[in-house]
């Protein structure tokens, strides 16, 4: 089981009136380089856009005023590299990054098992990892669908429930999918 290390901070709201009791942010890791052919998967750095996009998105969260409670990453040298950059222009602090090395190239259904073991001390959570199993599990968040999480996609869902293990699949209210380069207002439920 894991534990959280967060201390709660006020829940968020979705629409007016509405409380939020636990919101999911999903960040997948921004690009990676191909430079090194010898380089085993797990140790892939970013690339150049990859060092500008991971950033971004940890701009936009913050100006959104969504740092998450708790942050748990894939140990993958691109997502953990992601999540730090990410962090920085939060405001998150680094050393409370969790790295879970079941977010490696996982399937939703091993996404799910992190989430449901978590404890409930933190009410916003965000995780980075990997396609496709990021995308799948977008997909069953809530009845939103998307075709891909590009590198460096934000895709939010909020939950009506007071602890992680009572998320279920299509239970979530869709809150919005971002990503590097839409250069829109971010993309909302319709």
């Amino acid at each position: 089981m894991l534990v959280a290390v967060a201390t709660p901070t006020a829940v968020a709201e979705s629409e007016p009136g509405t409380v939020v009791l636990k919101r999911i942010t999903l960040l997948r890791h921004a690009k990676s380089s191909w430079d090194e052919p010898g380089l085993s998967d797990f140790d892939r750095p970013l690339n150049p856009r990859g060092r500008n996009d991971a950033p971004e998105m940890g701009r936009r969260l913050m100006a959104r005023g969504q740092t998450p409670d708790l942050l748990i990453t894939s140990p993958a040298r691109r997502a953990m590299s992601t999540a730090r950059m990410a962090a920085r222009e939060m405001g998150y602090p680094e050393e409370r990054i969790i790295p879970e090395s079941s977010l490696y190239h996982a399937s939703a259904g091993s996404i799910f098992s992190v989430v449901n073991s978590l404890e409930s001390l933190a009410d916003h959570l965000m995780l980075v990892g990997h396609n496709p199993g990021f995308t799948d599990f977008a997909n069953h968040l809530s009845t939103a669908r998307i075709d891909n999480m590009p590198t460096a996609a934000l895709f939010c869902v909020d939950f009506d429930v007071d602890d992680w293990g009572d998320v279920r699949a299509a239970d979530g209210a869709f809150v919005y999918f971002d990503f590097p380069k839409n250069k829109s207002d971010v993309l909302l439920p319709q």
